[in-house]
């Protein structure tokens, strides 16, 4: 298998999503550690401005959004599966929630002030303001939920997810992993992190003991890389045989704009940091963009279709 090079860091949830899929793949990965916060300029590199972690490298490939990585090592390594097919749609409208509606109850919660000793402990108070500022800038003008609400959410999430276990099956959705389960557990993975304010999940026994079940997975097996490695190996990368026309997939075009046509592909909810390119992929559930950049060279930049819109870019 060609191999999978994995831009993260430590503490980041989603990223923590994707290390447990390596694991119940048992796939071995390449582990490149990136900054928390802008500037991240081998990252942009890579993907022409999109900014958030993780992303996943294979050769001049750049998959952005765990929802497609989720996909695409899927793929790779289709057993165990991530969809078992009696759950699939299921297991897929799950994941999609809790990496949304979950997630942001999650985070909120987590970042109140009783909590912010400890998330930040030996952190220097610039890079405690730089952070800040840098997811700030990150949600814009998007809603924010208060305390109160995000801990009233979590409540009755939490006790959902309790219900769905209460008939002694070991998974979410049954006797087997799925994609719900890596989703559901990183929002929740950190709000276990942080003693201050771990203890609203103290009530729910099963859903901690599937915690336990979903953590003992493990992350596979990493080596170490740095990032001016894996920016050499996508210059290195030639594309000439995989530019087929919408990369061999069926198109499906809502856009009325043409593959090869400059686009700007950009977040729905967050992070709005356009990605602009030569149409490649215009498929059911994906978009992707050939781009050109002085360091890495030819790149195609993947996003899936949910979460994501497309628009042409005006040409003088």
């Amino acid at each position: 298998m060609t191999s999978l090079i994995f831009h993260h860091y430590p503490n980041s949830p989603f990223s923590e999503k994707i290390r447990l899929i390596f694991g119940y793949k048992k796939l071995a990965w390449q582990s490149v550690i990136v900054p928390t916060t802008m500037p991240k300029p081998d990252v942009i590199a890579l993907t022409g401005g999109y900014r958030r972690t993780p992303i996943l490298q294979i050769g001049a490939h750049i998959y952005c959004d765990t929802a497609l990585i989720a996909d695409k090592l899927e793929a790779l390594c289709p057993t165990p599966s991530l969809y078992p097919a009696a759950s699939s749609g299921v297991a897929r409208h799950l994941a999609q929630w809790a990496d949304s509606s979950l997630f942001w109850a999650a985070i909120t919660y987590v970042f109140q002030p009783a909590a912010m000793p400890q998330i930040f402990a030996n952190v220097p108070p610039e890079q405690v303001q730089a952070f800040g500022a840098d997811r700030a800038a990150m949600r814009g003008n998007a809603p924010r939920m208060s305390v109160a609400e995000a801990t009233g959410h979590l409540q009755e999430y939490l006790r959902r997810t309790e219900a769905m276990l209460a008939h002694g099956q070991p998974y979410l959705l049954g006797g087997e992993l799925c994609i719900a389960d890596f989703s559901v557990y990183q929002a929740l993975w950190l709000v276990r992190r942080v003693p201050a304010v771990a203890s609203i999940l103290q009530p729910y026994e099963k859903l901690l003991a599937w915690m336990d079940r979903v953590a003992a997975v493990g992350h596979g097996t990493s080596e170490k890389m740095k990032s001016e490695q894996a920016i050499q190996i996508a210059k290195e990368t030639d594309l000439d045989d995989e530019l087929l026309f919408n990369g061999g997939l069926p198109l499906t075009d809502y856009h009325q704009i043409a593959i090869g046509e400059r686009v700007a592909i950009t977040p729905t909810d967050y992070a709005l940091d356009p990605v602009e390119g030569t149409l490649l992929i215009n498929a059911a559930n994906e978009f992707a963009v050939l781009r050109e950049d002085e360091r890495a060279g030819q790149v195609i930049v993947h996003f899936p279709r949910i979460g994501f819109q497309m628009k042409p870019v005006k040409t003088i």
